[in-house]
């Protein structure tokens, strides 16, 4: 079963000093390129990043064949990034959308590939969980994506409309701890 993945990489930093979709490990491992590769050998195709900060500098970074989405509203949140993210997907005929940050430095494909596998149609909504704490990636079926872009607001994404619909937690604590990192490695 495979699904598209969408890969959130909008944000500031702020607390990182550089925009996310520019952050490199200490070796040197673009955090964005290695979000794509985990989103693409998880099994999900095609794959669109959403870009806003720093998006001319960030562009260069995506691998060839994945579809860039800049954000222009990116400022206003991480609701804007996903709106743009899934209005990005509408014209496609995907019944779900495998969402996950550039953040999550941790996230590999066997975590991508174990929550895709629990189930991709227009009425899944499952999540990855580490030791039972709710995290990504997310899988949103298309009967969603209205009612999420309706509701998300701010710099809050899919959270609240998921905290009020049946979600299905999927544990990849095995895998993976599933955290973000706002502070950590710079851009260089």
């Amino acid at each position: 079963m495979t699904a598209p993945g969408l890969l959130m990489a909008a944000g500031a930093g702020s607390r990182m000093g550089t925009p996310k979709a520019l952050v490199r490990d200490p070796d040197g491992t673009s955090w964005l390129r290695r979000s794509v590769a985990a989103l693409v050998d998880g099994g999900c195709a095609p794959v669109t990043v959403v870009l806003g900060a720093g998006a001319d500098d960030a562009r260069p970074l995506v691998p060839a064949g994945v579809e860039v989405v800049v954000a222009g509203d990116w400022a206003a949140g991480m609701s804007a990034s996903l709106r743009a993210g899934l209005s990005a997907l509408a014209d496609t005929d995907a019944d779900a959308v495998v969402l996950t940050l550039v953040d999550l430095p941790d996230v590999t494909a066997d975590v991508v590939r174990r929550v895709v596998a629990a189930g991709a149609d227009r009425a899944t909504l499952s999540r990855a969980a580490y030791h039972g704490r709710p995290g990504h990636p997310v899988v949103i079926g298309r009967g969603h994506w209205a009612g999420i872009a309706a509701t998300v607001t701010g710099d809050e994404g899919a959270k609240p409309y998921l905290a009020t619909h049946d979600v299905t937690l999927v544990e990849c604590g095995d895998l993976a701890t599933g955290r973000d990192q706002d502070t950590g490695p710079r851009a260089p």
